[in-house]
């Protein structure tokens, strides 16, 4: 795990910020992955992402994949560009 560990609920409280690097693209199997995961399995995923804080990882489960966000549970969003790694 290469961040912090936090509740999803804590996630509107960190500043997200983009990543060093942009991931989306090499991520794009693992973001639709963890997107059928949460949807037929209801399994969670560990999603890494970038705050002011540092890095941060969650471990909830994958609603929706959009263009530009990781959508989690109570209308949560992620930005892709924050992301740094999804494990499963």
């Amino acid at each position: 795990m290469l961040g912090e560990l936090i509740e999803k609920e804590a996630i509107n409280i960190s500043i997200v910020v983009p990543a060093d690097q942009n991931h989306t693209e090499e991520l794009r199997d693992k973001l639709n992955a963890a997107q059928r995961l949460g949807n037929e399995f209801k399994s969670k995923a560990d999603i890494t992402f970038n705050t002011k804080e540092g890095p941060k990882t969650v471990s909830t489960t994958v609603w929706a994949v959009t263009e530009k966000y990781i959508q989690l549970k109570n209308g949560i969003h992620i930005p892709l560009t924050s992301l740094i790694d999804i494990d499963f």
